[in-house]
């Protein structure tokens, strides 16, 4: 017997939505897959993993083949820059966590952080990131390589995370902002994107990610600690560091769209002036903590009143 989601189903993967040449285009030009799959296949598994390959080697081609075109060779990446790395978010590291679990975030990190140019994109994008992760990677080394993006809105991207891994653009080391570091930026959503348990430090209900961030500020937190760490590498003393985010405040800033600006200079200037800055980003970063319930048996005595009022008289 076929039901009628059977016939549906049938009726839709039998129902051309757009050529392939067509979806092609638009994945290219939008970062857009999500009506793919009903193109190809003869099941929807097969028509998503069908389709997935074909945007994926038309991104490839079409990013290689604009990268080529460019008349002067973009510079190769330095060697090893893990050791780099290492030495970049580790007083973020150390201002977070304990002694005890420093050297295995460390590590988490020091293999989470991939610099991302001309040289390895192809590597990258074939490497299994989602659809949209890739195209937004494509464009952001085009852009990096001064070469026809994708599409305008993917220029302005220097860093972008996956899970636990950070790709960031090879322009980073032509940053001229003395306030932006998108290695400590990307690295701070590593956080709230790792499960403690998953690189062996341990967990409970409440402490199941590596931090506890609020789901609304997860930005705020991350450009806080980005400043932060540029700030601590200005100022080496508290009048110092007060004075760089002075400068700080006369912007370039993260976009009202992004965070709130006046709560994310709250932050920092709360930040500068605390023996650990780190701590009091995570705080001001925290989800609110629920207060916690009375007891049944306690708020149904009618002896004790609210506000510390004697109780009346019959």
């Amino acid at each position: 017997m076929v039901t009628h989601d059977g016939l549906d189903q049938n009726r839709r993967m039998d129902t051309p939505v757009e050529t392939r040449e067509a979806a092609l285009q638009r994945y290219l030009a939008t970062g857009d897959c999500h009506d793919a799959p009903r193109w190809a296949g003869a099941s929807f598994l097969e028509a998503a993993r069908n389709a997935a390959a074909f945007l994926r080697e038309g991104l490839v081609t079409e990013t290689l083949a604009r990268l080529a075109a460019r008349p002067v060779p973009v510079l190769p990446l330095k060697g090893d820059l893990a050791p780099w790395v290492r030495r970049k978010v580790s007083p973020m590291v150390e201002g977070l966590f304990p002694a005890t679990e420093r050297p295995v975030v460390l590590a988490l990190l020091k293999r989470s952080v991939v610099f991302v140019g001309p040289g390895n994109i192809e590597a990258v994008l074939r490497s299994g990131l989602w659809p949209h992760t890739a195209w937004s990677l494509a464009n952001m080394v085009l852009a990096a390589a001064d070469c026809e993006p994708l599409s305008e809105d993917g220029t302005a991207c220097v860093g972008l995370s996956e899970e636990t891994t950070c790709f960031v653009s090879q322009a980073y080391f032509a940053e001229e902002d003395p306030f932006a570091d998108f290695v400590v930026h990307e690295a701070a959503h590593v956080f709230h994107n790792c499960k403690r348990a998953t690189i062996g430090l341990a967990a409970t209900r409440r402490r199941e990610w590596l931090l506890d961030i609020d789901f609304h500020r997860r930005e705020t937190f991350a450009y806080a600690c980005e400043a932060y760490s540029c700030i601590l590498a200005l100022g080496d003393t508290p009048a110092r560091r007060l004075l760089a985010l002075q400068q700080h405040a006369q912007g370039p800033l993260p976009g009202d769209s992004v965070v709130d600006v006046d709560e994310y200079l709250d932050i920092l200037g709360e930040a500068v002036r605390a023996r650990n800055g780190w701590k009091c980003i995570l705080r001001r970063c925290a989800p609110a903590r629920q207060p916690k319930a009375i007891p049944a048996e306690v708020s149904a005595d009618a002896s004790i009143q609210p506000f510390g009022r004697a109780p009346l008289l019959p």
